[in-house]
């Protein structure tokens, strides 16, 4: 008698179990994107979030069952203590099963604690401080860490006629750890670095810098500034004091020669050399793909924020179609590593140690393509991790 109350007991768990569950999946899955959407940053949330939008109108905006509900709020991108507290609104008030965007370190260290809190999971799909991933065990990053790329075309530099060099960056986290690593392989392969220098993030004057640089007469400088002004402001500074007439390449990161850069800075910006993870000029059947249907849906060129946005789901969306549409945080985040997808950058695939992207690293010389400065891809680096972990 006993076992049959057992037995009853437990069928009545299960169904109560498999009502649940089904019940869960049947709730809309709320997704809360935090973006800078004003202020200086506001091409950064544009970017990305146009990138998670293309992802669900080609998909559907359903996901394991569950009807996708985006929740986009405004973080201005340049205050953390507004990030945090939008991201704390949006878990405490909204009820999202995950977090989403961040288009800037600070905000993304300062939300780390409250998806920890929460045991949210929080897809980062821009910020690109090294190590970030350590701040919280529900961090996954889509887009790519400053060492990622910077210690590549250190490589890459050394190996290719460039013996002296000087950096030249933000003066904020992303900047010196770019700085970092640039130097870390360059000198590693014997070459020398003649000076260091950092400007201010905010409308720096480049003038004085670009004159210590052209005194110096170095080989190659190495640059990391945000998207925006800046490098438009560099790149012109660089063209009218004649250092493309010396000779000196101008190395940096794909963040140097972002479409919406390379648009505004038009020939001051060719023969650039960077190293990146995307370019529309990328040459795949998937990027060309993608690329149209951006151009057709928002009117401008994607760029390596919108494939960051657009990837950020795509892995969302793989994971918790391994779930079943759970988005509990630990579940999530076993099913979310080692993930491996096509991207139209190429292969990506998370890192199960880290939670961080792993992915080619192109170096790219921007070059007139059917009339627009593109970085075109001329060597690559595969399967390269965050080297801060």
């Amino acid at each position: 008698m006993k076992a049959v109350r057992h037995i009853a007991r437990h069928a009545a768990w299960s169904v109560l179990f498999a009502a649940t569950a089904a019940l869960a999946q049947q709730q809309p899955l709320k997704i809360g994107l935090v973006l800078p959407l004003s202020g200086p940053y506001a091409s950064y949330g544009l970017q990305i979030g146009n990138g998670v939008k293309l992802y669900l109108t080609k998909n559907g905006d359903t996901i394991a069952g569950r009807k996708v509900e985006l929740i986009i709020r405004d973080d201005t991108g340049g205050a953390p203590e507004v990030t945090k507290r939008v991201a704390t609104e949006l878990v405490t008030r909204d009820k999202v099963d995950v977090l989403a965007g961040f288009g800037l370190t600070p905000g993304a260290v300062a939300t780390a604690a409250v998806a920890t809190q929460a045991k949210k999971p929080m897809i980062v799909m821009n910020a690109a401080t090294q190590g970030l991933t350590l701040k919280s065990p529900y961090i996954v990053r889509t887009s790519h860490s400053q060492p990622q790329l910077s210690e590549p075309i250190g490589t890459w530099a050394a190996k290719n006629g460039i013996d002296k060099a000087y950096t030249l960056v933000a003066d904020y986290a992303p900047g010196i750890d770019a700085a970092a690593a640039f130097k870390k392989t360059f000198t590693a392969a014997g070459k020398q670095l003649e000076g260091e220098l950092r400007v201010p993030l905010q409308s720096p004057d480049f003038g004085p810098y670009i004159q210590r640089v052209k005194d110096a007469k170095p080989q190659g400088v190495f640059v990391f500034l945000p998207p925006g002004d800046a490098p438009i402001a560099l790149m012109k500074a660089w063209s009218e004091r004649g250092l493309d007439q010396l000779g000196i390449k101008l190395l940096g990161t794909g963040d140097l020669v972002d479409e919406s850069v390379v648009d505004a800075a038009g020939k001051a910006a060719l023969g650039t050399i960077t190293s990146g993870e995307y370019s529309t000029a990328h040459d795949s059947p998937q990027n060309k793909e993608f690329v149209a249907a951006y151009e057709k849906a928002y009117h401008i060129r994607p760029t390596y924020m919108a494939v960051a946005g657009y990837d950020g789901i795509a892995v969302m969306a793989a994971a918790l179609k391994k779930t079943n549409g759970d988005a509990d945080g630990d579940k999530f985040m076993a099913a979310v590593k080692g993930l491996s997808l096509d991207s139209p950058r190429g292969p990506i695939r998370i890192d199960p140690d880290t939670r961080d992207i792993v992915q080619t690293v192109y170096i790219r010389r921007t070059e007139l393509v059917n009339g627009k400065a593109e970085p075109v891809e001329i060597d690559k680096f595969p399967a390269v991790r965050d080297p801060g972990k």
